[in-house]
């Protein structure tokens, strides 16, 4: 490998990391400096012909070493090929890596930026960008923007493989570029989600551009969505750790200044921030659900929320403000104080209506206990354990007696509806979820009771499996069979009539 082409693998190596550590050989004599492919499926071939013999094929982003000129063909040794060839001059951009080229090639990256289906040669410009600018250069306002786009080049990358389709020639094109990009260094992680592969930029160059002064709000906020991706958290990691991550990020996006940002921008980042808040009030609640820290970082989401002018969003960031209501929507019931001690050591209800009492379980576990005046907590009506987080104050009776409503929410953005109903047998506990999918995101809650004991309001939205689905329902309790449902609560003439007022002051599910 010549110096040149050393160089220019280093230069984003340095920015983006963690490039191989390879040998520099001794420059070629021959060297005339390199070139970037442009194109993809260029042909390196034996000779100056087009009906030469294919030595390979190259793929836009690709740099090789120039080493003579024949006819309009360029001669060039490809180095990671550890091969040699001709190349015609068109599909590719020569670079002399000096720094008098280097507003040139940021005026290249510039146009470049946001072109699908460029990023592997954005990659290879911004990498000789990198390494024709001078020191003062990149640590100022050209620097930033050199960070800024590699970044961005990745993370779009990375969300173009996220969505290919397997066996279709473009997985072979994606395929491609990654590697083009791994070539300069840029790391990708990949996750197995539902059967899909989710790839992810590791995000260096992002890390680094909002370690600069001189970046701009609208970069910081580029790079702060980037690293924030809920998409991108490893669904392996333990508890404690994603508890770390959650931390980290609520830092990370705090350092964008969202006062001077375009308000689709902000709406992004604040829909961020309340997703990131929700999390952080699970993760505390499971530790402790009375703690004051997980009543604040609720309130942050949902104060994050409320900033998100809806006037604003574009329709592709419909479906992320919906997401983000969710997760918010997940932990409300953190804001309000439970009426009933959690942990109490005897039944505190005094008339007949059952009420609910929660005790510790097993390590991680809280159990929740159905009392009434005649069956305490040592003999309790109903007695049912989760590792979920239980929100005692939702818990809510109907007028009979027979039946008793409870959010309880096992994952982050993922809270169901416990029912306990009184039947011929005793009571029995049952689980609504917010759809039949996949947990993903999703929420179910209580709306209301219908008088007579025999019908329940719900309110359901989940996005699961990719589709979004939100729902008002009457439901039976005898077998919490659901009766009517529609997407419009004025549709549902029992939802007008019945609903309960403190559900709809409260719920996200009427925004």
């Amino acid at each position: 490998m010549n110096a040149t082409f050393a160089t220019l693998l280093a230069a984003v190596a340095s920015a983006a990391v963690t490039v191989a550590a390879e040998a520099a050989p001794q420059p070629s004599p021959s060297s005339q400096g390199s070139a970037i492919v442009v194109q993809d499926q260029a042909s390196l071939r034996a000779a100056p012909r087009d009906g030469a013999q294919q030595q390979a094929s190259l793929w836009q982003g690709e740099v090789l070493e120039v080493r003579g000129e024949r006819l309009d063909y360029l001669q060039v040794w490809d180095h990671k090929r550890e091969r040699g060839g001709f190349i015609r001059a068109s599909d590719v951009r020569r670079v002399a890596l000096t720094e008098a080229e280097g507003p040139a090639l940021l005026a290249v990256m510039r146009f470049v930026q946001d072109t699908p289906g460029a990023e592997a040669l954005g990659i290879g410009l911004t990498a000789a960008y990198l390494q024709a600018a001078p020191a003062k250069a990149l640590a100022g306002v050209e620097g930033a923007q050199a960070f800024d786009t590699l970044g961005t080049f990745a993370d779009r990358l990375a969300r173009r493989a996220s969505v290919a389709v397997p066996g279709k020639a473009s997985g072979a094109t994606l395929s491609a570029h990654l590697d083009v990009a791994n070539g300069y260094g840029v790391r990708f992680a990949t996750y197995e989600v539902e059967g899909r592969m989710q790839v992810c930029y590791e995000g260096e160059a992002f890390r680094r551009l909002l370690a600069m002064p001189v970046a701009d709000a609208e970069q910081r906020a580029r790079a702060a969505l980037a690293l924030t991706r809920p998409e991108c958290i490893n669904p392996d990691l333990p508890a404690h750790e994603r508890a770390k991550l959650t931390t980290w990020q609520a830092e990370v996006l705090e350092r964008v200044d969202v006062a001077s940002l375009p308000s689709y921008l902000r709406n992004r980042v604040q829909m961020r921030r309340a997703s990131v808040w929700g999390a952080a009030a699970f993760q505390q609640a499971r530790k402790n659900a009375a703690d004051p820290a997980v009543a604040a970082a609720a309130a942050r989401a949902l104060t994050e929320l409320s900033g998100v002018s809806k006037a604003d969003l574009p329709d592709e960031d419909q479906s992320a403000y919906n997401d983000a209501a969710m997760r918010v929507s997940a932990v409300r019931w953190a804001l309000v104080p439970a009426a009933v001690p959690a942990a109490a050591p005897v039944a505190t209800a005094a008339g007949a209506r059952p009420t609910l009492l929660t005790v510790p379980g097993a390590p991680g576990e809280t159990c929740v206990l159905l009392v009434d005046a005649q069956h305490s907590a040592k003999a309790p009506l109903l007695r049912r354990c989760t590792y979920g987080v239980v929100w005692i104050a939702s818990a809510s009776t109907n007028r009979e007696g027979t039946a008793v409503a409870l959010a309880v929410q096992p994952m982050e953005g993922w809270r169901e509806l416990w029912v306990l109903r009184k039947t011929e047998g005793g009571w029995l506990a049952d689980v609504l979820p917010p759809a039949a999918t996949t947990p993903e995101t999703g929420v179910a809650e209580w709306a209301g009771w219908v008088p007579g004991g025999q019908q329940m309001l719900v309110a359901r939205e989940a996005r699961g499996q990719g589709r979004y689905r939100k729902s008002f329902e009457v439901v039976r309790l005898d077998g919490l069979t659901t009766e009517r449902v529609t997407g419009d609560v004025s549709a549902l003439p029992l939802f007008q009539r019945w609903q309960d007022p403190a559900w709809k002051r409260q719920t996200l599910s009427l925004r």
